[in-house]
């Protein structure tokens, strides 16, 4: 029976860190075997269309739409589309009051979510990229630019940027947002060098409009794309000089209901696009979602085989390793339910489970049919005390 035990205890060791180590290191080895060149081409700054789906964005919408306008980039050569779904606040107003002929505005009577109110401003698009972005993202001037520029390549379908966040230090939430976001942009980098990103950042990713495909309401764009233009051998890179600043949610109850409908869009999105997953896409998803997703399962094999065999010193150590850990993040949620402030190791705990448990219920959810074609955004991700901060960033 121990060596039972002992075969599922390395079993689980080997899972979460061939999920947090071993992909990485993977993409690194076949970045340096087979790595993407791009091709010189002529650096021509095509006509591109920026798509925002906005649903009571009036924190936000003005500014986005100035920052939009505002970018370096070709002033006839940059369309803005933005639909309101049926947004009950000032929203609307706030774009009535907007005169420039670059923007055009689609209301939304009825609602009808974010990705079939992104198919009616694609309907409506005339440039040759689509730029998808999001109302309370801040985006640079130069970062269209930078993104674009890779389309002189032919083979190259899509590009995606990076999203950092703004926000106090000290909070768990974020501070365990900016570690994962950190690693995840790492991770990117690696998958770009073989020109083969697997997703991208909803908050700003562009592609060539002739390989743009109605969105099924159900998933995410940001995710149903890639998988659509990577399946049909574009290559996808990442531009780490373009990026998306975001203020972060610090409610643990915003962030646990992100994650967990991410993860409840994306395995049914795998499902469905199953057929574009081939190759090394296919390794990719299994590698980079499915297996992170279900990180619980061998979490928890690792906590009862370490008790099992915790008569031997060594697994006995690994126990009180796991419990000081658990322990931690349970410090942290009490802090944060208490208004105060954790350490950032404690916070990284914290955040560690949170997000893991909610992408593991979402797995679960999307199998009993919960599906998420409509939800509510982060509230305390908008608003425009984070201006401030941008400018401090």
């Amino acid at each position: 029976m121990i060596r039972v035990w002992e075969l599922l205890f390395w079993f689980s060791v080997a899972w979460i860190l061939y999920v947090y180590t071993g992909y990485p290191v993977s993409l690194w080895i076949a970045g340096m075997v087979r790595p993407f060149r791009p091709r010189d081409g002529e650096r021509a700054l095509p006509r591109v269309s920026v798509l925002i789906s906005a649903r009571n964005e009036e924190k936000d919408i003005a500014r986005k739409v100035q920052e939009t306008l505002a970018w370096d980039y070709p002033a006839d050569s940059l369309q803005l589309l933005i639909a309101s779904d049926a947004s009950e606040d000032r929203t609307d107003e706030i774009l009535a009051a907007i005169s420039d002929s670059r923007l055009t505005v689609l209301r939304m009577e009825r609602r009808v979510g974010k990705n079939e109110a992104l198919n009616r401003l694609a309907q409506q698009a005339t440039g040759d990229v689509l730029f998808f972005t999001d109302a309370n993202s801040h985006i640079g001037p130069d970062c269209l630019r930078n993104m674009v520029r890779h389309f002189a390549d032919p083979r190259v379908g899509c590009v995606t940027g990076v999203e950092q966040t703004i926000h106090d230090e000290g909070q768990a939430v974020v501070s365990g947002t900016r570690v994962y976001l950190g690693y995840e942009s790492s991770v990117a980098q690696l998958e770009s060098r073989i020109g083969s990103v697997l997703v991208c950042d909803g908050a700003i990713f562009c592609i060539r409009r002739n390989l743009f495909a109605p969105l099924q309401p159900e998933l995410a764009n940001d995710m149903e794309l890639p998988l659509r233009i990577g399946g049909s051998g574009y290559a996808l890179l990442f531009e780490p000089s373009a990026r998306a600043s975001e203020k972060s949610t610090a409610s643990p109850r915003e962030e646990f209901s992100r994650k967990q409908r991410i993860a409840a869009q994306g395995i049914l999105g795998f499902w469905r696009l199953r057929k574009t997953l081939t190759g090394i896409r296919a390794w990719q998803f299994l590698s980079r979602k499915l297996m992170r997703w279900l990180v619980p399962v061998p979490l928890t094999v690792l906590l009862i085989t370490s008790a099992a065999l915790a008569h031997n010193r060594f697994y006995l150590l690994c126990l009180v390793l796991q419990l000081a850990a658990y322990a931690a993040a349970l410090i942290a949620c009490v802090l944060e339910a208490s208004g105060l402030r954790s350490g950032r190791l404690v916070s990284i705990c914290y955040y560690f489970v949170l997000v893991h448990v909610a992408a593991m219920l979402g797995v679960v959810q999307a199998c009993l049919g919960k599906r998420f074609a409509v939800w509510e955004v982060a509230s305390e991700s908008r608003g425009p005390e984070r201006h401030a901060e941008v400018e401090k960033a």
